[in-house]
């Protein structure tokens, strides 16, 4: 009883409980699933709430922005191994990459000193020709021959060598440019993630462009996995994800993270931001899901959103805790309906 009593605090609650409280009021409000991983980051973040990961955690959570799965894998947690062979593939290229830029250092270097060799070659036919006479036209022309003939040849040598290093270098700029792409969209619905809807909105605010955000989460969506797993969760959000496409053409329409999703309008108003994000979100509501093995019904799929106007002078993350306020009384209001401001 003395051994518990001197691990309490000085208002007699115990550390390891407040500690637990802790971590579960963490992973609510960053609506993180309170599974081993998640739970485990948790504990370390908050086991340390000044080191190098608080800090990293704060920074990443500026303006209200919420972790997800991928900020937690990045600061440092193991992540699966589609995320780790990702990240290897990248690694990869840019080695590869890197040694064909030094493959075409070396070779313009060659051609540069075989170009010079010809220089040479040339002018000494040249200055032998000045200096011949009649009688010696003929060993003459004979060795401009030779000379431009090995020119010629090395011409062709580096040719070929420059045409393969090109078209090696248009096969890894595509690969680059693919895996750039991969880097900013999300692999199961194939919607633009959220380093994307962050670097549209920088451009956008740049050009001066109009813009309204609305955060789109999934009602209930912890029930639908509980009761039928997590593949038909995943394809209920790719069925999500398609219907907000559809329902707002034009617009860019990304996969936040976990079942949320957010939209950039961009060019509209509220008023016409809401309109569409409301038949989008009537469309949805609307339909009757059913399991593909079975054809059970899966019950009524709905979402709720919070929509604000973009304030061009706040940065992305103030405009983001504005709409998720908003979403969250839409959540309080009942859900399967949009609240803005």
């Amino acid at each position: 009883m003395g051994v518990a009593r001197a691990f309490r605090t000085a208002d007699g609650r115990d550390p390891a409980r407040q500690l637990y409280d802790r971590i579960g009021a963490f992973l609510f409000d960053q609506r993180l699933d309170p599974d081993p991983a998640n739970f485990a980051f948790a504990w370390t973040l908050l086991h340390d709430p000044h080191g190098p990961l608080a800090n990293a955690v704060a920074a990443l959570t500026d303006g209200g922005i919420r972790l997800t799965r991928r900020d937690i894998e990045s600061l440092g947690q193991e992540a699966p191994a589609s995320a780790r062979g990702a990240r290897e593939k990248a690694d990869t290229l840019v080695a590869q990459t890197q040694l064909q830029v030094e493959g075409f250092a070396d070779m313009v270097r060659a051609i540069r000193a075989e170009t010079a060799g010809f220089g040479r070659d040339l002018a000494a036919s040249a200055d032998a020709i000045r200096r011949s006479g009649a009688e010696q036209d003929r060993p003459l022309i004979e060795e401009v021959s030779r000379v431009t003939a090995s020119m010629v040849e090395r011409v062709h040598t580096a040719e070929s060598r420059l045409e393969r290093a090109t078209l090696e270098a248009n096969e890894l700029r595509s690969k680059l440019e693919e895996a750039r792409d991969n880097a900013r969209r999300d692999p199961l619905t194939d919607l633009p993630n959220r380093r994307a809807l962050e670097e549209a909105f920088g451009a956008q605010v740049a050009a001066g462009t109009p813009l309204c955000i609305a955060i789109c989460d999934i009602d209930h969506f912890k029930q639908v996995n509980d009761r039928f797993g997590h593949v038909v969760g995943d394809r209920v959000l790719k069925t999500i994800a398609q219907a907000l496409t559809e329902s707002c053409p034009g617009q860019l329409v990304t996969r936040y993270g976990g079942e949320e999703f957010a939209i950039l309008f961009a060019g509209v108003d509220i008023d016409a931001a809401r309109a569409t994000l409301d038949h989008a979100r009537a469309s949805v509501a609307a339909k009757r899901y059913r399991l593909r093995e079975t054809d059970a019904p899966i019950g009524e799929i709905s979402f709720s959103a919070g929509l604000t106007a973009i304030d061009p002078d706040q940065k992305f993350g103030s405009n983001f805790h504005r709409a998720d306020l908003l979403l969250y009384r839409a959540k309080e209001a009942g859900r399967n309906r949009i609240e803005s401001d």
